[in-house]
């Protein structure tokens, strides 16, 4: 999908209410950060002043438009291509890792989440914002039924992925976790173990 494209798409939703849900996840974040899959960079009017930020994206569009609201915010930033599952950094490079919608898409999550773990310095806090599977039989069902069908429209997005299980079964502790949308959309806080 085209930057301009999804920017358009979303402008209606990230107006009436993600707004207020991207300014409380990114604005804790400290540090060195690391944000994975930036997009567009809706995030990035919300971030501290004083971070550190990097990030990446496999989508070289998304992160031209990324690089240009950068600009125009005066958000310093440094920003590369890649994925999730072979982050380019050294082991405890930084002290936030955020992610906002990603963990939907990401080929191999076990693997991702792997690597977020060993990017974050001892103590450093992982804040992501997922849609993921919800709670009702009936919607998951519609999820999975729904889910082959999305994930070849939508950049291979899962409805269906059960995020918060994959954080907690793949090292990491959460510390705070709120439900929106009836369980359809997580915040959740954790940190390394």
């Amino acid at each position: 999908m085209k930057a301009a494209i999804y920017d358009a798409v979303m402008w209606p939703v990230e107006r009436l209410w993600l707004r207020p849900l991207r300014q409380r996840l990114v604005s804790t974040a400290r540090g060195r950060v690391l944000e994975i899959g930036i997009g567009t960079g809706a995030n990035l009017l919300y971030y501290p002043a004083e971070i550190e930020l990097t990030s990446i994206d496999p989508n070289e569009n998304f992160l031209k438009r990324a690089r240009h609201r950068a600009t125009t915010l005066g958000r310093p930033i440094t920003l590369l291509v890649g994925h999730a599952e072979e982050l380019p950094f050294a082991d405890r490079s930084f002290d936030t890792v955020i992610a906002s919608f990603v963990f939907c898409t990401v080929a191999d999550p076990v693997r991702a989440l792997c690597e977020v773990r060993r990017v974050l310095k001892p103590g450093g806090q992982f804040r992501l914002l997922e849609h993921v599977r919800v709670h009702n039989p009936v919607g998951a069902k519609v999820q999975d039924l729904l889910t082959p069908l999305w994930k070849h429209i939508a950049n291979g997005c899962h409805l269906n992925r059960d995020t918060l299980s994959l954080v907690q079964s793949n090292g990491f502790r959460t510390e705070s976790v709120r439900e929106y949308l009836n369980g359809l959309v997580l915040e959740v806080g954790a940190r390394a173990v």
